[in-house]
């Protein structure tokens, strides 16, 4: 697929992701006059007919500036008071940038366990979809004051990928504030045909008081966005009218991940979502069989890791150690270890429930 195809598509569901640096760029207030100017842009597009879902980080960074913070704070329970205190104050502002405009913006708070478990699943997928078809906003946000894993060792970049697999989104874009992916020459890469080694190479992590993640992590949201088939667009959000021409010319300005095939529902469940409760490794054979789209059987295994029922998703490892799949297992780990490299009468991971990552 082009960049002209992807120009030329008339992307109907967005996913907008918003960091905090865009909203603290002094690290002392936010700038309100952003939200009113992303209002403006969404409104635009949805009289257009587009949906919207935005995924906005800033929680945390409100809470700093309204309780006078410089420093993000390194305690974990400071950082969840801070989250509580600024998500109200970052909803208000929306609330008040839409204000008039006929539009109701909605507060969605999840975990990473709203992915992970798939009746959950199912339920943020059709609150959000339900929320679209009243014409509503919904923005979403991790909830940091109960989630501890986010705080520490993530940012709201994969999310906004997690969340756009979740409604089948046509266009992610990632706001930022620099223009894009840069070149070892400072320049702007503008089309990403495949996350290479070399593509990765270029990315570095943040250094922002107020925010976390960086171009390290919108690699990784990017990666799972077009594994799902969906384009990822990173943009610079200072730019005015970066919204609506991000949509409208997704190839004029940025870097636009290209997709690729995209995965069917459960297996970007399997792939992106699901939390692996353990780990099979197996023969060369076996992993040849996997990689050729077959399913796994017991003869190939020569042992497991973990403690997981039948039902639970496991990775899958060659026998030196190395992942390189994920699928739903059909034993529990204790009945695994008795059947383990003999034959066994029905598959353990079936080729419907396997994932080449």
């Amino acid at each position: 697929m082009s960049l002209s195809t992807q120009s030329e598509k008339n992307y109907k569901r967005i996913v907008i992701k918003i960091g905090s640096s865009l909203f603290f760029k002094d690290c002392t207030q936010p700038d309100f006059r952003l939200f009113h100017a992303i209002s403006s842009q969404i409104q635009e597009l949805l009289k257009d007919g587009k949906e919207v879902i935005l995924v906005s980080s800033g929680a945390i960074a409100h809470g700093m500036y309204l309780l006078h913070r410089q420093e993000r704070p390194k305690e974990l329970s400071l950082l969840q008071s801070m989250s509580a205190i600024g998500q109200n104050a970052l909803m208000n502002a929306y609330a008040g940038a839409f204000e008039d405009s006929g539009y109701h913006v909605a507060q969605i708070l999840l975990t990473w366990d709203d992915f992970a478990d798939s009746e959950r699943y199912l339920n943020a997928k059709n609150t959000i979809l339900s929320l679209l078809k009243l014409k509503g906003v919904p923005i979403i946000n991790e909830n940091d004051t109960i989630s501890t894993e986010e705080i520490k060792f993530g940012d709201n970049d994969r999310l906004s990928a997690l969340v756009a697999g979740l409604v089948f989104a046509d266009l992610l874009v990632i706001l930022s504030d620099v223009d894009g992916l840069l070149d070892n020459e400072k320049k702007v890469i503008k089309i990403v045909k495949e996350i290479t080694p070399q593509i990765k190479s270029l990315a570095c992590p943040t250094g922002k008081k107020v925010c976390v993640g960086g171009m390290v992590t919108k690699i990784e949201a990017a990666r799972i966005a077009i594994d799902s088939g969906i384009p990822c667009l990173i943009t610079n959000g200072n730019i005015e009218g970066s919204i609506v021409s991000a949509v409208r010319n997704p190839g004029g300005s940025g870097t636009l991940f290209m997709p690729k095939k995209g995965l069917k529902a459960k297996k970007r469940w399997i792939a992106f979502s699901a939390k692996t409760k353990g780990k099979v490794m197996v023969d060369e054979g076996a992993q040849k069989a996997l990689r050729g789209n077959k399913s796994l059987l017991s003869v190939g295994i020569i042992s497991c890791s973990g403690n997981f029922e039948a039902g639970d998703i496991v990775f899958v490892a060659d026998k030196d150690g190395i992942l390189f799949a994920k699928g739903k297992i059909a034993v529990s780990s204790k009945q695994l270890e008795r059947i383990k490299g003999s034959r066994y009468h029905k598959e353990i991971i079936h080729l419907d429930n396997i994932v080449i990552l």
